[in-house]
């Protein structure tokens, strides 16, 4: 399970082993659990998804109150939201079940996070709840690059393809 990455941190270049230790199995654990998460989550939404109600409910402590309203009232936004929640976190979490294009899934996992953070507006212990842990995962997911350890982004990183576009390892991970 070797798996060295470089990363980027507040200017100061950083090169992680994950062979040492337990390192790569938590964090092949973490990739897993976040793409199970995320598959079920939106296997069992195909077919008959409207979030209509949670659009238009949004509570009022909520600062996407208003987004999510003229969503709600924008039959083409509802519909393309009926069609890409469960869709994207189908997507989404067997892109990380199987450790291809990590990186990508875990931006747009982040991204869908940041939604329901701020669309559920849960607050009434405190600022942190399960969607910011949520976000959390896929933050860290993506930036230890989860993809390359026991995951498809090693193999898809050694094809010619990759090689010769090093932009395409950004998405990989």
């Amino acid at each position: 399970m070797a798996a060295n990455s470089q990363i980027e941190m507040l200017g100061n270049r950083m090169d992680f082993d994950y062979s040492q230790g337990v390192t790569g199995y938590v964090l092949v654990l973490t990739r897993l659990i976040t793409g199970y998460w995320f598959f079920h989550a939106g296997v069992t939404k195909l077919g008959g998804f409207n979030a209509a109600g949670y659009l238009a409910n949004a509570p009022a402590a909520s600062p996407l109150q208003g987004f999510f309203a003229w969503a709600a009232a924008t039959p083409w936004l509802l519909e393309f939201t009926n069609f890409m929640i469960p869709v994207g976190e189908t997507l989404i979490g067997l892109g990380l079940i199987v450790g291809a294009l990590v990186r990508l899934a875990a931006f747009f996992g982040g991204v869908l996070m940041v939604f329901f953070y701020l669309g559920n507006a849960d607050w009434g212990h405190g600022l942190v709840n399960g969607d910011l842990f949520g976000l959390m995962m896929f933050a860290i997911v993506g930036t230890l690059a989860a993809g390359r350890i026991l995951g498809l982004d090693a193999i898809i990183e050694k094809m010619e393809f990759v090689q010769q576009r090093p932009v395409l390892k950004y998405l990989l991970g």
